[in-house]
């Protein structure tokens, strides 16, 4: 079988690679502090498996993150000397490849496919042939490898660690923020087992009308849109605003159709995510892909799109979830 932590543990020998590569280089001028960041990091990855199974003391990992928080708070980290394709070469390829660059990060939405869809069902020796629960992840894992092998045959790089010094370059580009998908997943977490969700649910009865659907909406709505702004992660800012008004207020108090609240109240959140900085992998990652001069660029694009469209979800929850009844 199959197991998805093995992704997980290769994730984190790519982290210790870079780390290699970081502390390798002289003329880094961070490279310590740079390299440990990305050290501990990956074998972060490798070590939490040993803490779910109980096995290891959880106060290792957390040392790790605080030493890490450190490190980025005392400015150790920055880029390298390790220069990328110029300008000329990345036209010249462009002009070569044409459309067929799209090929491997195509590979990778039609692998997933093949292992949600097809291999999840599969069982070899009456065992499934895939670890249960996590089909999807392990299919984003060898999509992920494939890509790299049909990069490899198309792009034939001059050197085989082609893909970890572009990658070392990419996460030294990010910084600290390549990091907060994992934080912020933590922090939601940690704000529902403390009771936030109940506490933002006490505030709003205070100033929210008992027979007011259309308020109960809107707060829900812009109460996730700004959950996300401040989490950068609907995923996170869910759970909260689910447990303060999506369920007690508008699914038992006003009968709403849980389905559709729930689906329409994520795609309030992700109006959030657009505008905001933390949601690193959305907004801070293509401009350093794309080399813009504007790290904001993005959410500044996004801006325009998102209001109107959080304005939208309101509606069609109002709509839809409730049949639009004048309450």
């Amino acid at each position: 079988m199959i197991k998805v932590e093995w992704f997980y543990w290769l994730c984190g020998a790519i982290f210790i690679a870079v780390a290699g590569l970081t502390l390798a280089d002289r003329g880094h001028a961070k490279r310590y502090g740079s390299g440990a960041f990305w050290a501990l990091l990956g074998g972060s990855f490798v070590y939490s498996t040993f803490v779910v199974r109980k096995t290891a003391p959880a106060w290792i990992l957390g040392l790790a993150v605080i030493t890490m928080a450190v490190l980025v708070g005392a400015r150790q980290l920055g880029q390298g000397g390790a220069a990328g394709p110029t300008r000329a070469e990345q036209e010249a390829g462009a002009d070569r490849f044409g459309n067929r660059l799209f090929v491997p990060a195509l590979t990778i939405p039609v692998v997933v496919i093949i292992f949600a869809a097809g291999l999840a069902k599969l069982h070899v020796g009456g065992k499934p042939f895939l670890e249960k629960g996590s089909e999807t992840l392990i299919g984003l894992g060898v999509a992920a490898i494939v890509a790299v092998i049909v990069g490899f045959v198309m792009l034939r790089p001059r050197s085989p660690l082609a893909p970890l010094t572009e990658g070392r370059r990419l996460l030294e580009a990010i910084g600290w923020a390549a990091v907060l998908p994992q934080m912020l997943a933590t922090l939601g977490q940690l704000f529902v087992a403390s009771g936030v969700g109940k506490a933002v649910g006490h505030l709003t009865e205070n100033v929210l009308p008992a027979d007011s659907l259309i308020g109960g909406v809107v707060v829900y709505c812009v109460g996730m849109a700004l959950f996300t702004v401040v989490m950068g992660n609907a995923f996170a800012a869910f759970p909260i605003m689910t447990a303060a008004i999506g369920y007690p207020v508008l699914v038992q108090h006003f009968h709403g159709n849980a389905a559709a609240v729930f689906a329409m109240g994520m795609l309030a959140g992700f109006c959030g995510t657009l505008c905001t900085p933390m949601a690193a992998n959305f907004n801070m990652v293509p401009a350093a892909l794309l080399e813009m001069k504007d790290k904001y660029g993005p959410i500044k694009a996004q801006i325009p799109t998102a209001v109107p469209l959080l304005a939208c979800n309101i509606v069609l929850m109002y709509v839809l979830a409730f049949g639009g009844a004048g309450r």
